[in-house]
């Protein structure tokens, strides 16, 4: 399987009008979850945040809200944001732009998020504009560093070190709170947390006021 586990420049160049870290000197953390929620495993990723009092942000599939609202409402009410990451993970490079908008919309029905995550990362310049515009008003936010925990031919001991190696201040990490990615997840995400909590460092929540003042262009 090919991805980068750290964004290059010529992609975060390509998608500038979209998030990819946080431009911050202190020392905090963005940690991102896709793909849920999940009545199962989302709750083992919020035990694990607990733990640290650790915020998080959760770009949920809105179908998967609509089934698993106790998760959803989980994750909310312990502080964490929640993002929108269409209704039935549709892929924008495969899906017809009228389709996929209409996707986004439907989950903004279930999702009460100014915020944005294409599934795989794949979004056409044109459906970026149109997220940014007076329909949607939604931001893209994208990353700076994947686990990997989707990967299904690595282990999780991979992706701690694919994390540990590449996260930075600023950074914004993505793991899955899918049943795909559980054992990776959850043998990583423990270990992330516990090395990064011992070395000072924050773990927090995306927000407009973050984004607007510490948004890096490119």
């Amino acid at each position: 399987m090919l991805y980068f586990v750290k964004s290059p420049f010529w992609l975060r160049w390509l998608y500038c009008s979209c998030v990819w870290k946080v431009n911050s000197s202190e020392k905090t953390i963005y940690l991102t979850f896709d793909d849920g929620p999940h009545p199962e495993i989302t709750p083992i990723v919020l035990d694990e945040l607990k733990k640290y009092d650790a915020k998080a942000t959760f770009f949920c599939i809105g179908d998967n809200v609509k089934k698993f609202p106790d998760a959803y409402k989980r994750i909310i009410a312990e502080g964490h944001a929640v993002a929108n990451h269409t209704m039935h993970h549709l892929n924008g490079w495969k899906t017809d732009d009228a389709k996929y908008l209409d996707d986004i919309a439907a989950a903004k029905n279930w999702i009460d998020s100014d915020f944005f995550r294409p599934p795989y990362g794949r979004i056409t310049r044109f459906q970026l504009r149109q997220l940014s515009g007076s329909r949607f008003k939604l931001k893209t936010v994208m990353w700076s560093v994947l686990s990997g925990d989707f990967d299904v031919d690595i282990n999780g001991e991979q992706c701690l070190i694919n994390v540990i190696r590449n996260t930075q201040p600023g950074s914004i990490v993505v793991f899955h709170d899918s049943e795909k990615a559980k054992s990776r997840m959850q043998f990583a995400l423990p270990k992330v947390l516990a090395h990064f909590h011992e070395k000072g460092f924050r773990f927090e929540k995306l927000n407009h006021t973050i984004l607007a003042e510490n948004f890096i262009e490119y």
